[in-house]
């Protein structure tokens, strides 16, 4: 059984990750982005090649909002798409190369500032973070699907929330 965190620990975790999601915010405004179109990019940079439907499912949309959102990242010059040299029929998007030093720049203060809080810790004590970090990220999207799954509210362009 899990155990779960204290008030106070629940707090902490509530700031810790409303500051990420506010850094990846501020990250994607500081690169021209929306935060989705952000997103996008770490995932097709992080996977090296990925194909559309698959970052569609990553990040939670439509087939036709995937395509729209490969549009405006091929258009930017940070993905291309290519055929998949699998099924020809399939598309799949790669980042283009160039576009790290530019990303890279915008994400400098956070690697600074975390590296800093790093430099605290143990070498011991940093592997036991960086477990949290590899572990609690399919958490984390594993959570989502979850969400997404039992939703009632689906957001439209355009509809407000009652």
């Amino acid at each position: 059984m899990a155990t779960e965190p204290t008030d106070d620990q629940h707090v902490i975790m509530r700031r810790y990750l409303d500051a990420v999601g506010l850094h990846g915010m501020a990250a994607a405004e500081a690169a021209g982005l929306q935060p989705t179109e952000w997103y996008a990019v770490s995932i097709v940079a992080l996977a090296g090649r990925i194909t559309s439907g698959d970052l569609a499912a990553r990040a939670g949309l439509t087939t036709g909002a995937t395509t729209r959102l490969i549009d405006r990242l091929e258009k930017a010059g940070y993905v291309r798409r290519t055929a998949d040299p699998a099924d020809r029929r399939r598309v799949v998007v790669e980042a283009v190369d160039d576009i790290f030093p530019g990303i890279e720049k915008v994400v400098g203060p956070a690697r600074r500032h975390i590296a800093a809080v790093l430099d605290r810790y143990t070498p011991e004590q940093r592997e036991l973070l960086f477990d949290y970090f590899a572990r609690a990220a399919p958490a984390y999207r594993a959570a989502t699907e979850e969400i997404r799954a039992n939703s009632t509210y689906r957001r439209r362009p355009g509809r407000k929330r009652n």
